[in-house]
């Protein structure tokens, strides 16, 4: 018998909407943030990500989770100190015990509110049992628009992906 890769000791987890997930945070570029050109570190950006991305697998498996890994992150333009980022995460898909996370970061304009695609990423995280620290199952992602059906079609297809290449590095 196979066993629901959702389910936990009490039965099958009723899936979740993605809208329980999302989350945004908005961060200001102080100079401790910079580097000496004046821009944002790359760093300083991963660690925003992060901690997005992280609060959204939260919210979704409602457990701690860990980053287990981070699938790539794509830096578009530079942000100068005193810019204003705006960072938008929310769970793409969700396994046994993981989760893809999608994040996007936008720079805002303070003269008149554009924003400029700043860096995206997607990361993996697992959700654990606070008493165990063990993998716990999290809720399945029901995605509802077409958008949110498209990020969960292409987060498997990175997951498979991920998987591939795990076995072709394990084979080495």
């Amino acid at each position: 018998m196979t066993r629901d890769p959702h389910s936990s000791h009490d039965g099958p987890l009723a899936g979740r909407p993605v809208s329980d997930s999302q989350t945004e945070m908005t961060e200001i570029v102080f100079p401790n943030d910079a580097n000496p050109l004046g821009n944002v570190m790359g760093g300083r950006v991963m660690h925003w990500i992060d901690i997005c991305a992280a609060i959204a697998a939260g919210r979704h498996a409602r457990t701690p989770v860990v980053t287990a890994h981070v699938d790539q992150i794509d830096f578009h333009r530079p942000v100068r100190i005193g810019g204003v980022l705006s960072i938008k995460a929310s769970v793409n898909y969700a396994h046994r015990t993981s989760m893809e996370v999608g994040v996007k970061m936008w720079s805002e304009s303070r003269a008149n509110g554009e924003r400029s695609h700043v860096a995206s990423a997607y990361l993996t995280f697992v959700s654990l049992d606070p008493d165990t620290g063990t993998p716990r199952p999290v809720s399945p992602v029901i995605p509802e628009t077409e958008d949110e059906k498209r990020r969960y079609r292409q987060a498997l297809e990175r997951r498979e992906r991920r998987n591939a290449n795990r076995k072709r590095q394990d084979a080495t």
